[in-house]
């Protein structure tokens, strides 16, 4: 473990790497603004035109803080999940919360010729593709919690988790098959991802999620330490695992099935971040590593969205196209290395 003085100078650094990240990210797109203009935006100074004033604070200002809050939140509940299976391939979205917030989006979407008119009307609604796979998380979320009270074994949890996952997907791929090519169209856009797409009460609200997720993962920041060791060790330490697993659950819950229901699915980011963040930070500390991956994910996300809209071009790559760019060949070096074949 890294002493603390090069854990101070280690944050310190990521601190000014994310500042400088937000920046970038405001500046560059399909219009260039200066970084000048920007900091003088941000703090109240007249920027060179007008127009740059409009396009940061109502889009570009917006889509970096959900970045931000995406890849930290993203990061931690990936986090919570390789820590309570104590497996380092373990993801946000294997408890199928994701997978839930999919099929809420695909009933609304390839569903909705059933309703008529009506269903048509609040296709319309901006928030309506939120609150259906947001409702379709929370589903998926109240189930496994509901299991995991009736098993003693995190592995048996995470099969389950893996299996609703392949429910929600089978039923997806129903509605897919019956659904009209508009439809379909529109859904796979929505699995594309998207972080640029949000008004700022929206953003307001996703950050609830990811505030109450933080929250709740710093008040088990003793158990997850305790949990690296085994449930046995967590239970001569007078930690109640049971408690300690439904509390991961309900704080994956929301910081994965939130995001997805504002964002869509993003990959990769909550399964690459937690080792690339143990491999700088030097340590399995949790008290280190929370910060550690909020950080680290936010830094990440930014960088991604810089390239995923193409700067000075009006294309914007899918999100997801970038994450998984950037954190698949994170879980190829990590195979590689469980397996002890890296030169």
């Amino acid at each position: 473990m890294k002493n603390s003085k090069n854990t101070f100078f280690i944050f310190g650094g990521l601190v000014l790497v994310l500042i400088a990240a937000f920046g970038v990210n405001l500046s560059l797109g399909s219009v260039p603004i200066p970084i000048e203009d920007i900091f003088s935006s941000l703090f109240g100074a007249q920027t060179g035109r007008e127009s740059w004033q409009y396009i940061i604070w109502n889009y570009r200002l917006p889509k970096a803080l959900t970045a931000i809050l995406i890849g930290g939140g993203l990061s931690l509940s990936g986090l919570l999940m390789q820590t309570l299976f104590r497996n380092p391939l373990a993801g946000p979205f294997v408890l199928g919360v994701s997978s839930g917030a999919s099929l809420g989006a695909a009933l609304l979407i390839m569903g909705v010729s059933l309703l008529g008119g009506l269903g048509a009307g609040f296709l319309t609604s901006d928030l309506s593709l939120i609150v259906a796979s947001g409702l379709g998380s929370f589903l998926v979320l109240v189930i496994v919690l509901v299991v995991a009270t009736r098993l003693k074994d995190a592995m048996a949890l995470l099969i389950v988790g893996l299996m609703f996952g392949s429910i929600t997907a089978a039923l997806v791929t129903v509605l897919s098959y019956f659904s009209q090519a508009e439809q379909l169209q529109q859904y796979i856009f929505w699995s594309y991802g998207s972080i640029g797409n949000l008004s700022w009460s929206q953003v307001g609200l996703l950050s609830v999620f990811v505030l109450a997720g933080v929250g709740i993962s710093i008040g088990l920041l003793k158990a997850l330490n305790a949990l690296l060791l085994g449930e046995k060790y967590a239970v001569s330490m007078g930690i109640s695992t049971t408690r300690s697993r439904n509390w991961i659950i309900l704080a994956t819950g929301l910081l994965a099935g939130g995001i997805t229901a504002f964002a869509g699915p993003i990959a990769f980011i909550g399964l690459a971040v937690p080792h690339l963040a143990r491999q700088l930070l030097g340590t399995q500390d949790h008290r280190i590593l929370l910060p550690g991956v909020l950080l680290y994910g936010g830094i990440l996300m930014l960088v991604c969205d810089v390239i995923a809209q193409l700067p000075f071009s009006a294309y914007v790559l899918p999100i997801n196209a970038i994450t998984s760019l950037v954190g698949a060949p994170v879980v190829i070096w990590l195979l590689l290395r469980r397996n002890r074949m890296l030169f």
